[in-house]
């Protein structure tokens, strides 16, 4: 437990943005004993995405919260990350969570099943969603933080607001310089049995070269006791989307059988383009994640690309470090800055890991996907390299928040 060092106060705290990042937040203030407003432009919170991992780290701030029983009801236990280049069948990618002993694993899930899992946990708690309130901009006033809506109508006066509305937040410094991925991927949920041939407990992929890219991931149940899902995804660069879309979705599922065709079964759900969700990826991090009565949390904070998988993990850690910051410092802005410190080596080294892997995986290159496919996989199943690559994509290689006493949980990743 960390030890309070000064006299509590409530504080009035609005969080603006409701995924994870935001209701994480909510429900650790809350229960903190701030006063919690939350914000939310769609007319109906809802999540946004497919499947994504939650890794041991971000399962040690759902354990905090208490909610992994919760979440595993949900998910799928993975053990494995594998994948093959094609058409040689060639081993690329093996990371194996037991390379750093018993009992490690990831645990896959919905996005609608972990924004379920926490506003529910928000809804129960006695907090409150003021959805339909697009926010514009704020400003500050007599060392307080005033929201401001697309109407230009003001909000309210707050202690602290905390930015969780994703990369493309209008409440982040201007002139934050991005750099915009050339390559985004399509996502699709499916359902799966174990008569199709995936491994139950793995991410598997395929790979030609980096500029083709496809994956299924298992991710559980939407719901407790629902059909069994997989997040299916396709890489595609931005500049071919609509050539894409102007071949038809008959013309891309006929690519997608030559290229896997074990994946026949799993297309046979997607209809439409509209089953299809377009991400699109950009790189950047905020030199410094707040200023007076500001933070940033989540996405609007850092972003990259998935490869390393660390989005919503990183998010939660983000949440916890805000919530014991703001519990051990004698005032907000020490808080913030306190929040900063705690976070900087682990956001930096997981953006620059994510910066460095992405091109072997989707970029035009045929250098580096030669040197990923003869030379990076070999060296990463040997002893010792193995374990290594395991905590990166854990999220373990440096500790996630420097300075506090954080384990993570292991013993909820052996089963609830």
């Amino acid at each position: 437990m960390i030890e309070q060092v000064r006299d509590f106060r409530s504080l009035h705290i609005a969080i603006c943005g409701c995924g994870p990042a935001g209701l994480a937040a909510a429900l650790l203030l809350h229960r903190a004993g701030h006063r919690i407003e939350i914000f939310e432009r769609f007319d109906a919170p809802r999540p946004v995405g497919s499947g994504l991992i939650l890794q041991p780290t971000g399962l040690g701030v759902l354990s905090e919260l208490g909610l992994v029983e919760a979440i595993f009801a949900h998910g799928a236990i993975i053990n494995r990350l594998f994948g093959r280049a094609a058409p040689s069948g060639h081993i690329v990618l093996d990371v194996r969570y037991s390379a750093m002993g018993a009992g490690w694993s990831g645990l896959a899930v919905h996005r609608s099943a972990l924004f379920e899992v926490l506003y529910q946990a928000a809804m129960d708690g006695g907090l409150s969603v003021q959805s339909s309130t697009p926010i514009s901009g704020s400003e500050l006033s007599g060392g307080k933080r005033v929201l401001v809506d697309g109407g230009r109508r003001h909000l309210g006066a707050f202690d602290l607001v905390v930015d969780a509305m994703g990369s493309r937040s209008p409440l982040k410094p201007s002139g934050t310089k991005s750099h915009q991925l050339s390559y985004g991927a399509f996502w699709a949920n499916v359902p799966i049995s174990g008569d199709m041939g995936f491994a139950s407990d793995a991410l598997e992929q395929r790979y030609f070269r980096a500029s083709r890219m496809a994956g299924v991931l298992p991710v559980g149940r939407r719901v407790a006791h629902g059909p069994e899902e997989a997040a299916f995804f396709w890489s595609i660069r931005q500049q071919d989307v609509e050539k894409w879309r102007s071949h038809g979705l008959s013309a891309w599922k006929d690519e997608v059988q030559e290229f896997w065709p074990q994946c026949a079964p799993l297309l046979d759900s997607i209809n439409s383009p509209d089953d299809l969700t377009l991400a699109h990826y950009e790189h950047f991090t905020l030199p410094r994640p707040y200023t007076n009565a500001l933070v940033h949390i989540g996405d609007c904070a850092h972003s990259t690309s998935p490869q390393l998988g660390q989005g919503a993990n990183m998010a939660l850690l983000d949440a916890l470090a805000l919530s014991r910051a703001l519990a051990v410092s004698a005032d907000v802005d020490s808080a913030l800055a306190g929040y900063a410190r705690m976070r900087r080596w682990h956001v930096r080294l997981f953006q620059a890991g994510s910066a460095a892997f992405t091109p072997f995986y989707q970029s035009d290159s045929r250098a580096l996907p030669f040197i990923r496919d003869w030379l990076a996989a070999p060296v990463s199943r040997m002893p010792v390299a193995d374990a290594m690559l395991a905590r990166l994509v854990s999220g373990l290689t440096v500790a996630p928040l420097a300075g506090l006493d954080f384990q993570p949980h292991r013993a909820s990743l052996r089963g609830v």
